[in-house]
């Protein structure tokens, strides 16, 4: 099957879950700046979250590029990714309302937990599909890959004892995959016919 339909529903879904959250951040009633106060939590829980999404949305595209054709496992996959950040926006608004308390924290990672391992699992379905030539060549040692979910299952048993370490963890995280990764597109330059050495490497 093609892939058309499968990255134009997930772009869907992406953009109505960041659609829910930013309308989670409800408009204070004062006009004074101070009435924002109170908005701080939820609205630092609506950052990380944005760029955890923003994120996905970027290496869930370079993936695709390099799939030339998706199977039924593959669909079912992207669904069960889909899901779990789906749930994003409630977990982002019930860290943040509650100020970052013990559960929600948790809570948060766990999702983030689960949408880590999905995004695995969907990764390892491209590859047994046989679909996709530079896939394995593009992810390499997949060091950040292995990493995160180590830290965020660190980060939800810290929650309990100090969450803003917690928050720290997934923070870091996201710092991490911000980091230019270039290595899909390196994997595309040096497969295109006549590219030198080091070329597309910058």
């Amino acid at each position: 099957m093609g892939k058309g339909r499968l990255e134009a529903f997930s772009d869907g879904v992406l953009a109505i879950i960041i659609t829910i959250m930013v309308l989670e951040l409800k408009v204070p009633h004062g006009p004074e700046l101070g009435a924002l106060a109170p908005l701080w939590p939820v609205f630092l829980s609506y950052i990380l979250s944005f760029i955890y999404l923003g994120i996905y949305w970027n290496n869930h595209h370079h993936m695709l590029h390099v799939t030339h054709r998706v199977t039924g496992s593959i669909l079912w996959a992207n669904l069960h990714l889909l899901f779990w950040l789906s749930l994003v926006p409630f977990v982002t608004g019930w860290m943040g309302e509650n100020h970052f308390a013990p559960a929600p924290t948790a809570v948060y990672g766990g999702v983030l937990l689960m949408a880590a391992l999905a995004y695995y699992a969907l990764q390892r379905a491209i590859l047994l599909s046989g679909h996709s030539t530079l896939l394995a060549a593009a992810i390499g040692r997949d060091v950040k890959g292995k990493v995160s979910p180590l830290l965020y299952a660190l980060a939800i048993a810290l929650a309990f004892v100090h969450p803003a370490l917690a928050g720290g963890l997934y923070v870091a995280v996201a710092l991490m995959w911000l980091v230019p990764d270039r290595r899909v597109e390196r994997v595309l330059a040096q497969a295109e016919p006549g590219a030198g050495p080091g070329h597309g490497t910058a």
